[in-house]
């Protein structure tokens, strides 16, 4: 075999076998709580998902490439600090806005899309079908969302002023939703009707058919990450996006 053909039918093999008996390369992450379906417990002590689903893709993918923490629940500010520090490497489900493009990078294309609505008692009479519907129930328009998660800056950009992130918990802004401690809850979908279910008041609230907000949901990385790993966490995530896998798992997770 000329030397020419044979050096380029070893590269070919060592790519195609890329992580076979060798140590992968790990992306170190963390499940994101209270954002169920993109982490949520599988009720055996593990965590599944559709971000679990989408790294676990990635993996067959590229199989030097393995992701680590996926199994162990965080708080989103803990993330936002293991990523500063360089103690984590990547988060999976987050949405773009300046001031997280300002401290990390987004990697790849969208995942999929989260859409926002309103919860509210099931008594009530409200029609709330845009922003200004909802502005003009002042002074009783007091929106509940969860501490922390992007919710917020959406409300707080659509001009609503009474707005209650005092707890983190979609769970526990249900309680105060039943306690009128608020009028409404902002949350997403998909996995919106499950919440209700698990918390047990699918029989007392109703979710609003008005959608609020929509939001591309992406991988984001600490800008410590060497370049060469985004890169290859990109690729991947394109070619799931290209063969319709991204759709396939959201969609099985609605």
């Amino acid at each position: 075999m000329p030397i020419r053909v044979y050096v380029l039918s070893a590269m070919l093999s060592l790519l195609s076998t890329a992580g076979d008996g060798i140590a992968a390369t790990e992306i170190r992450t963390a499940a994101q709580q209270g954002t169920e379906p993109k982490f949520q417990s599988a009720g055996d002590g593990h965590v599944a998902g559709i971000c679990i689903d989408i790294m676990r893709a990635v993996e067959r993918l590229d199989s030097g490439l393995r992701f680590t923490g996926d199994q162990t629940w965080q708080p989103l500010p803990r993330i936002y600090s293991s990523l500063d520090r360089g103690v984590q490497d990547a988060s999976c489900g987050l949405s773009r806005n300046p001031e997280r493009e300002r401290k990390y990078l987004f990697v790849g294309p969208a995942l999929f899309t989260i859409r926002y609505h309103l919860v509210a008692r099931i008594d009530d009479t409200a029609v709330v079908g845009n922003w200004d519907d909802l502005r003009r129930l002042e002074p009783d328009n007091v929106v509940l969302a969860n501490r922390g998660f992007a919710g917020v800056g959406i409300l707080e950009q659509a001009g609503v002023a009474r707005i209650d992130a005092g707890a983190g918990d979609p769970k526990l802004n249900l309680q105060k939703l039943l306690a009128h401690r608020g009028r409404f809850f902002f949350h997403r979908t998909p996995g919106l009707k499950s919440l209700l279910e698990r918390a047990g008041v699918a029989s007392k609230v109703k979710i609003l058919p008005a959608e609020m907000a929509a939001s591309p949901l992406y991988f984001m990385v600490s800008r410590r990450l060497d370049p060469a790993l985004a890169e290859r966490l990109r690729a991947a995530l394109q070619t799931l996006e290209k063969s319709g896998e991204l759709e396939r798992i959201a969609k099985s997770w609605e």
